[in-house]
């Protein structure tokens, strides 16, 4: 009955909002499925609020569907997946669509299952970096690569020397990017670390010494010998705006707002250029000189080997997040050597799902759901983008996964053994890299690519097709097994628990000002439409307190939402900040996980409450029981300024 109950929200909702081809993008918090709407006139706003299951609708920037914490996630699972053409009149999905949902849903399962770590943290921002300057690259590359051909033609005499002036302004284009990376990366750093961005562009342009003469040059401390313009790379300018971020964030803090636009700019420039121009180069430079000098010393030693093992390991890694870190490895070897040979290595991984995928389409070609979906992955998945293929045909299937894997290796080992076939810029992968493939060696890239399909394709027929892929009816056969009690005595009856709860008390969950519930700006909270609550507006404090005793039942990703169930039986959703799901668990850290049992006032995390408000949003801090319909809730009035150990909810069961 719940996942009726679920079924019925998902396809009432569409129904409602002109079906899901009139929804551009849908995300869920843990509150409520926001959604981004292509034609508002489509949109039946009174029957959404008349839904049974929808607690409130708000039209803000996105639509916004209040159902509640729990439900939300299994009715977002649900929105995400494919529907009829008959739920809104017009939403019919193509193959490419379907694979599309339900690759989506299970990206979404599997980082769902991955725990947040400190590493995962650091990764996820140095993706966040960089993807912003990925068409760049592309753009650039796929310039800078058309020039390396005409040269080469010129030089050759297939075309004349008046071709020069169109290379150098292709080649100037090219050098607009490369040349001034590490300002971008700057920029984008501070955006990430919430920094100035302008501060940021400078700290990165430090490490270019402009200025500084060949025949006066800045001393590496540690050596005595001259610094180099762009030494410690990237990797130096990243660490160095993260220094700037904690320079400045506390300076704001100090220095009075009277003189804060003038004082706090000069002392993060001075303080952290001195100390990225004296101690970051030189140290960033020799990690970077190791790491890439490592990896060339690996591919040149191990060949093969090499490849198979990066090959096959590569997507494990983007399962998990870890692949990220290689961006700044990539654009570091391009920097310094002109080309990056992990990259034609790594891309193998996406051939050997091309392999794989056709093998499954060929053996279980009666399963016409797996194969319609095989044929709307099958094309991107070619030109290099390979989510659909391994979040919607291979991982769901298992074994496939594992023989794409092995298809990957076999196409990297082809590459690493062939050896100096290199790209000269990030981005596309698959056939969509052989542009960017260093002069003269595409031809090898190719090889590889045809290694890893057939690897993929062979690995997978033989060894890698699941039964219940074959013939989806066998499946289900096999599933339905009959059960039969031995014991004629047992009854089949349902048994409840019979538990006895005593009055209770809610505490604040952060340190600051109560105000009253109905002034929150979000019309839902306001009007405690998911249950009794209380507001407090956070000061003086950054941390977050259990306001039970009990076991965390969630954690948004985000961070700004936690769930507990008391001892008592009150199911309590602490919601830090409105709309603060939009920060992306920027300023959130969060120290609990499900499944953690809590005493009350406990500490559970910290929140920049600071730069929350310097992003524009409100942070009044709100303690819901979301179950309140089980108890009596007296609400403690006049409480102004609360603490961590003040009851701001007494609870009792009804009767």
């Amino acid at each position: 009955m719940a996942d009726e109950k679920i079924k019925r929200l998902a396809r009432e909702i569409y129904q409602n909002v002109g079906g899901p081809s009139n929804v551009e993008k849908l995300i869920h918090c843990m509150t409520r499925v926001r959604m981004t709407i292509i034609a508002m006139d489509k949109v039946n706003m009174e029957g959404l609020k008349n839904i049974d299951g929808v607690l409130g609708v708000v039209d803000d920037e996105t639509l916004q569907v209040v159902i509640g914490p729990g439900t939300v996630n299994k009715v977002g699972v649900k929105l995400g997946e494919p529907f009829p053409d008959d739920v809104g009149g017009n939403s019919h999905l193509t193959d490419k669509e379907m694979v599309e949902a339900k690759a989506a849903r299970v990206k979404a399962e599997q980082k769902a299952k991955q725990k947040q770590t400190p590493i995962k943290r650091i990764l996820k921002s140095i993706s966040n970096i960089f993807i912003p300057l990925i068409p760049a690259f592309v753009g650039a590359g796929l310039i800078g690569g058309v020039a390396a051909v005409l040269s080469n033609m010129v030089l050759a005499g297939d075309i004349g020397k008046s071709w020069n002036d169109f290379i150098m302004v292709m080649k100037v284009i090219q050098n607009g990017v490369f040349s001034y990376l590490a300002i971008y990366v700057g920029i984008n750093s501070a955006n990430e670390f919430g920094a100035t961005p302008g501060l940021g562009g400078v700290i990165g342009a430090v490490t270019l010494l402009t200025g500084v003469l060949p025949t006066a040059p800045m001393h590496n401390i540690f050596n005595g010998q001259a610094l180099a313009a762009g030494q410690g790379g990237i990797i130096g300018v990243i660490f160095a705006v993260w220094i700037l971020s904690l320079v400045e964030k506390k300076l704001h803090q100090w220095i009075p707002d009277s003189i804060d636009i003038i004082v706090t700019p000069t002392i993060s420039l001075f303080v952290v250029g001195i100390f990225t121009i004296f101690l970051v180069m030189p140290v960033a430079g020799v990690v970077s000189t190791s790491l890439v000098g490592g990896i060339e010393w690996v591919l040149n030693v191990g060949g093969a080997f090499s490849g198979f093992v990066l090959g096959a390991l590569f997507l494990p890694m983007v399962m998990f997040g870890l692949h990220q870190i290689l961006t700044p490895i990539h654009i570091e070897m391009i920097n310094k050597t002109g080309m990056t040979p992990l990259l034609p290595i790594l891309a193998m991984a996406g051939a050997g799902q091309v392999g794989a995928a056709i093998a499954l389409w060929i053996r279980c070609h009666r399963n016409h759901k797996l194969t319609n979906m095989i044929k709307g992955a099958l094309p991107v998945g070619i030109l290099g983008i390979g989510e659909p293929l391994i979040y919607g045909v291979t991982l769901p299937l298992g074994k496939p996964f594992i023989t794409a894997c092995i298809g990957g290796g076999i196409g990297g080992a082809v590459i690493g053994g062939l050896g100096h076939i290199g790209a000269i810029a990030i981005g596309p992968s698959g056939v969509a890299l052989i542009p960017l493939i260093n002069n003269g060696h595409w031809m090898g890239y190719v090889f590889g690519l045809l290694a890893a399909y057939a690897g993929g394709f062979v690995a997978t027929y033989f060894f890698g097709i699941p039964k219940d892929a074959v013939d989806p009816e066998l499946a289900t056969a096999d599933a339905v097994v009959p059960v039969t009690n031995s014991d004629s005595n047992v009854k089949n009856e349902e048994v409840k628990e019979s538990v006895s709860y005593t009055k209770d008390t809610v505490t604040a969950p952060v340190k600051g000002q109560q105000i009253s519930v109905s002034e929150v700006s979000d019309p839902i909270m306001a009007k405690e439409t998911m249950g009794k609550s209380v507001a407090i507006k956070p000061k003086d404090d950054s941390l977050v307190y259990s306001p039970v005793n009990g076991k965390v039942m969630f954690v948004a990703d985000t961070g700004h939402a936690i769930g507990y169930t008391s001892d008592a039986g009150e199911e309590v959703l602490v919601h830090m900040g409105i709309d603060t799901v939009n920060l992306k668990g920027k300023y959130f850290d969060l120290s609990v996980k499900p499944g953690d049992v809590v005493t009350q006032n406990q500490v559970v995390g910290k929140v920049d409450w600071t730069e929350v408000a310097k992003a524009g949003y409100d942070t009044v801090t709100l303690a819901i029981i979301t179950n309140s319909q089980d108890f009596t809730v007296d609400k403690v009035p006049d409480n102004t300024d609360v603490q961590s150990d003040t009851v701001v909810m007494n609870t009792t069961p009804a009767s």
